[in-house]
């Protein structure tokens, strides 16, 4: 599964969103095989962040000036937030560009496959708790619905896990992976 999920992230064509006056932030999306299955990591962040409080999201933040790159963000944020170390995971590519509306961040989201075990930890300061959940269960998971917004109309994605909503520019990046996901478990 890893490398067609490689193959297919190297093959397809990056939505890239060129927007200059929104904040640069990335996130890594980890996954794994456990048990014959694959997972996906989700944090929660605590209500002392600054922004997305309480919220489901995936490890990453805000592009800063020693990042070299927005994969060096993505990297540095799942490091401080749940103690992934970049020589740990494997980065199988890009998934296209998300605009986080209520904040104003673009997004770069990185997919990257982690060796299972492993032993993540919660920093306490930024991320409450890591909720691992199978990628299977979340295909069965999505609803959408159409709202228009500035005279756009957009698709609004949500998904509920264990009494969790997921929702926002991370439901548009875990809509997009698994989109990517199912079409390499079919080839």
């Amino acid at each position: 599964m890893k490398a067609k999920l490689k193959q297919i992230l190297a093959q397809r064509e990056k939505q890239r969103i060129v927007e200059p006056e929104q904040i640069p932030a990335a996130v890594l999306v980890p996954i794994y095989e456990k048990d014959g299955q694959y997972y996906i990591l989700f944090i929660k962040r605590t209500e002392w962040v600054e922004k997305h409080k309480g919220e489901i999201s995936f490890p990453g933040g805000r592009h800063e000036a020693r990042d070299k790159t927005l994969l060096d963000t993505a990297l540095r944020e799942s490091t401080e937030e749940i103690n992934l170390k970049p020589e740990d995971d494997e980065v199988l590519g890009e998934l296209d560009d998300v605009v986080s509306v209520k904040t104003n961040y673009l997004i770069t989201p990185f997919l990257a496959y982690i060796s299972w075990p492993y032993e993540f930890k919660v920093d306490g300061r930024e991320t409450e708790e890591i909720i691992e959940a199978p990628v299977l269960e979340l295909m069965n998971k999505e609803t959408s619905r159409e709202e228009v917004r500035g005279g756009n109309t957009i698709t609004v994605y949500q998904y509920n896990y264990q009494n969790r909503v997921i929702w926002g520019a991370t439901a548009r990046i875990l809509s997009q992976f698994l989109h990517i996901f199912a079409q390499a478990a079919r080839s």
